[in-house]
């Protein structure tokens, strides 16, 4: 059997809508359903799927999307009373940090405001909204506004919160976060001599997103390092770590064995399931 892999691919939409071989991962909506947690920290090694699980996560709640086809034949879409209470239902803010790198707290800061800004384009909708405060408009066109290059690094510490109040005001619900590869700021920072700077910066950040949000209605973070909740996640409450050794959702990330042993199936390579394995 031919199947057609995708390379790269972690767009969720990218991979269902051009028939992309793809292991359902989709019943991770139900375990979620079922724990009631209110800050998942989900930390993985390296292609583990941390990020396209994090985009099927936000393809199915998000209220500006009708996602009804992209999950039609996978195993979720089998809960009917799931899909019909949660999907794209809320206002949900994806965010990812994968690119916030520099050789200096300076550029790191930098690149940390574009991908801001770039959230900020997302959701242009907010700065025309009447139902939005003014004042966090006024907040809002500032981080918006890409060509602002002393914008104040307070302001960059509670930019995620202020973008989470303004959507809750807008759409009258409680917004979904889903922060992918919070790490990387903190890991680059660590390796090039500006960790304590920028910890601070994301110290504030995580604190103001996820601590006694009430415009939060609940928030899945990815990353690769498990850094101290005491650290970094002061306070947060309801916080649950899910770690590769102690954890509820092994398998929602990499593959089981009989995940292994049924896309060998698929392509006529069972026979080399030990191999694969070590």
């Amino acid at each position: 059997m031919s199947v057609n892999v995708a390379i790269g691919v972690q767009d969720f939409s990218t991979l269902i809508e051009n028939h992309y071989f793809y292991v359902d991962k989709t019943a991770f909506l139900k375990e979620w359903w079922d724990s009631g947690d209110s800050v998942t920290l989900i930390t993985r090694p390296r292609r583990f799927g941390k990020t396209i699980g994090m985009s099927m996560l936000a393809y199915f709640f998000d209220i500006r999307k009708d996602s009804r086809k992209l999950f039609e034949d996978l195993k979720i879409s089998r809960d009917i009373e799931l899909c019909q209470k949660w999907m794209n239902q809320y206002p949900t803010l994806f965010i990812s940090f994968k690119d916030v790198d520099g050789l200096n707290f300076r550029s790191a800061m930098k690149m940390l405001r574009n991908q801001i800004s770039w959230i900020c384009n997302e959701h242009d909708y907010l700065s025309d909204s009447d139902k939005v405060n003014e004042n966090d408009k006024k907040i809002f066109l500032k981080l918006q506004d890409i060509s602002e290059e002393n914008l104040s690094e307070d302001l960059i510490k509670i930019s995620v919160a202020t973008i989470i109040r303004m959507m809750n005001a807008h759409y009258g619900k409680p917004v979904i976060l889903l922060l992918d590869e919070y790490d990387v700021p903190l890991a680059k920072a660590s390796s090039n001599g500006y960790y304590k700077e920028m910890l601070d910066v994301m110290k504030t950040m995580m604190s103001t997103s996820l601590k006694d949000n009430s415009h939060l209605q609940f928030a899945v973070v990815t990353g690769c390092l498990k850094i101290a909740k005491e650290s970094i996640f002061t306070g947060t409450n309801n916080f649950i770590s899910d770690t590769i050794i102690a954890t509820h959702l092994n398998e929602y990330f990499g593959f089981t064995d009989q995940e292994v042993k049924d896309i060998l199936k698929d392509i006529g390579l069972q026979e080399h399931f030990k191999e694969i394995k070590e």
